[in-house]
């Protein structure tokens, strides 16, 4: 039976199969797809470059040491009983270690961490407990002596942490090394080269000829001649726009997936729980280039030259994707964006498969306690150093910033893109409307 409903669903896949075949018979769409997969094939090389990389472990409290000379470093001393910094004092009966040993020899073992404060970790070499007044064993002032103090937000997945002086204090910097660096990687090439550069340089070149090149070459006529409102024809094409941009987002997502999942740092032989924030990321850029190629798609309808329109439009949200990056999150002003609202599903997603990664970045900005250095000459204290790509992490991770789940939090900002969206829509087909087609 000939319905209504079959009729619009004819008019529909018509026109979206000739857009799309249209797309599939021209050069430039296979150089610029093309242009896209080899930039984030370049990236790759990087990745798996500093994955096969090492990163050198470095003493951080000093333990490997031999401050008196007597052979015996300086972890082992306190750990045994005899004073380091005396060479006549030496543990009884114990061969002395090999420096190696006491280097790296205190990673991260804290407990399940629980939402509010938590008394966590431990001092495995005796550097707190053998300090001589209760002050000294407290320095975090939580009345607890040796621990590590840590205060966390679920919701927005942010800690802060405050170690008593010597407790976990010399973590694998290779291990968390690359750990960070393969998730600072994942969010980087995720936020700025598929969901900005890709949302913004895909729907330039694809979607803002959609509608102007069919009147500048009359061929809009022929389509025109239907019983079909333009108002249709805009959104059937948009949707041969999105039948080729979006598998090609999910297949670049899910090969990128593939890859660090296998070349990424994991106990097993896949990195799953990976997949979550790729997906995440797949997802924010299929609805960042469907506003994207809406709004610009409506620029070149407005004027013949749109695409200056679409490069000044370009320009703003470059700027939006900065502040939202590096701010990570605090600035409100990024929600007057497309990529704003994108980046917050990327947010999200990190919160919801990575929920140890802001623990992560503060283990890492903590430095895991002290890092060994000669005190400041004026004030004495010792310097605190980041862990190697700690701050990589922390400026590609943010918080979504809504005061909500992480769940609620991407939800939101689908259906704000979603919004945005059709608004575009309608604009520029209330535009095409009033449009003389010469």
């Amino acid at each position: 039976m000939d319905t209504v409903w079959s009729r619009l669903d004819r008019k529909s896949t018509a026109i979206a199969e000739f857009t799309m075949r249209q797309y599939r018979q021209r050069i430039s769409t296979w150089v610029i797809l093309g242009a896209s997969a080899l930039t984030i094939m370049l990236m790759l090389l990087f990745y798996i470059d500093g994955m096969n990389s090492e990163f050198d472990a470095i003493d951080n409290d000093g333990d490997s040491f031999d401050n008196d000379g007597d052979g015996y470093p300086n972890g082992q001393e306190i750990l045994e009983g005899s004073n380091p910094d005396s060479a006549e004092s030496i543990p009884i009966g114990v061969e002395p270690d090999p420096p190696e040993k006491w280097i790296n020899e205190d990673d991260f073992d804290w407990d399940e961490i629980k939402d509010g404060e938590n008394s966590v970790g431990k001092d495995d070499d005796g550097d707190c407990q053998n300090k001589d007044t209760a002050s000294q064993r407290d320095t975090n002032n939580n009345n607890i002596q040796c621990d590590i103090l840590i205060i966390i937000d679920s919701i927005n997945g942010t800690f802060y942490i405050e170690g008593d002086i010597g407790v976990d204090e010399d973590p694998d910097e290779d291990k968390y090394g690359k750990e960070a660096s393969h998730r600072a990687f994942i969010l980087g090439i995720g936020k700025f080269g598929i969901i900005y550069l890709l949302g913004i340089f895909l729907p330039l070149f694809l979607a803002t000829g959609l509608i102007r090149d069919e009147m500048s070459e009359g061929t809009l006529h022929y389509i025109l001649a239907k019983p079909i409102s333009r108002g249709e024809v805009l959104l059937y094409r948009m949707i041969g726009y999105i039948g080729i941009t979006w598998p090609f987002i999910i297949g670049l997502c899910v090969f990128l997936s593939l890859v660090t999942g296998f070349f990424g740092p994991s106990d097993g032989f896949f990195r799953w729980a990976d997949i979550g924030v790729w997906m995440s990321i797949a997802f924010s850029a299929m609805l960042v280039s469907l506003v994207y190629g809406t709004i610009f798609c409506g620029f070149g309808i407005i004027w013949k030259n749109g695409v200056v329109l679409c490069l000044i439009f370009a320009a703003w949200e470059l700027g939006m994707a900065f502040v939202s990056i590096f701010t990570g999150g605090d600035s409100s002003i990024r929600y007057f964006s497309v990529i704003g609202w994108g980046l917050t599903i990327v947010d999200a997603g990190t919160l919801i498969f990575w929920p140890d990664n802001f623990l992560l970045i503060e283990q890492g900005l903590w430095g895991g306690g002290h890092q060994f250095d000669e005190p400041d000459f004026f004030t004495g204290e010792v310097a605190y150093v980041d862990l190697p790509g700690a701050q990589a992490l922390a400026g590609f991770s943010g918080d979504p910033g809504l005061g909500i789940s992480a769940w609620a939090s991407m939800l939101t900002a689908s259906l704000v893109l979603t919004f945005q969206g059709a608004i575009a829509w309608y604009i520029g087909q209330t535009i095409f409307k009033g449009k003389e087609v010469d």
